[in-house]
């Protein structure tokens, strides 16, 4: 797994810890954090997890996926 895959991983699992606050609690971590959910932090952040959130998609495209994929593991 390359840097800027991990580096996507963990921005995408902050972004779920902040989902699971707001589902659960109705707490927003990242507007609680920066001033509101109209404030331009707030939004930069929230626009950098769906970045990596749409960069995580081509995880499941990744060779290294292929490689670990059961289907894949008895054709050599």
């Amino acid at each position: 797994m390359s840097v800027l895959q991990k580096i996507a991983l963990v921005i995408v699992i902050i972004g779920a810890v902040n989902w699971g606050l707001i589902g659960f609690f109705g707490f927003d971590l990242v507007a609680a954090m920066f001033g509101g959910q109209g404030a331009i932090v707030s939004r930069v952040i929230y626009a950098i997890v769906g970045l990596a959130g749409l960069y995580s998609i081509s995880l499941f495209t990744t060779e290294g996926a292929m490689e670990r994929s059961p289907q894949t593991q008895y054709n050599n």
